[in-house]
């Protein structure tokens, strides 16, 4: 559980850095790391099902899995993902400033529904509205 904490502590990091960021790319990729830090921590607790062999996959795909409740919203992040892959090979213009604010929005509130679910909300510090 420390170990998922500490993530969830580096998510919640991750938006305040996010939510200060300036260019629309940087918001949009730092609050999509953020949410993978999310996700990680709930895999953490609730592990990887062992199983037969088989294809590896990603975060989202095995937060669907172990976590149901969490299914929606990670297809959401997974659906971005190529997105935060344009903006990280170089396409800036891959995000508008308002797929930006909605992204951290989206991340903000899956770190705190992924806290809430393993019992590390202490460790949630998300950024304050001026």
């Amino acid at each position: 559980m420390a170990g998922a904490a500490e993530l969830i502590g580096r998510a919640s990091a991750g938006l305040r850095e996010a939510g200060a960021a300036q260019a629309p790319s940087d918001r949009f990729v730092t609050a999509h790391l953020a949410a993978l830090r999310a996700g990680a921590a709930v895999l953490a607790v609730r592990g990887v099902r062992a199983g037969r062999r088989r294809r590896p996959v990603n975060v989202w795909e095995e937060l669907a899995e172990v976590a149901p409740e969490l299914a929606a919203p990670a297809a959401r992040f997974a659906a971005a993902a190529p997105r935060r892959a344009a903006v990280e090979a170089g396409r800036p213009d891959a995000v508008t400033a308002a797929d930006a604010d909605r992204h951290v929005r989206d991340a903000e509130a899956f770190t705190a529904l992924a806290a809430d679910l393993i019992g590390a909300r202490a460790a949630v510090r998300l950024p304050t509205a001026s």
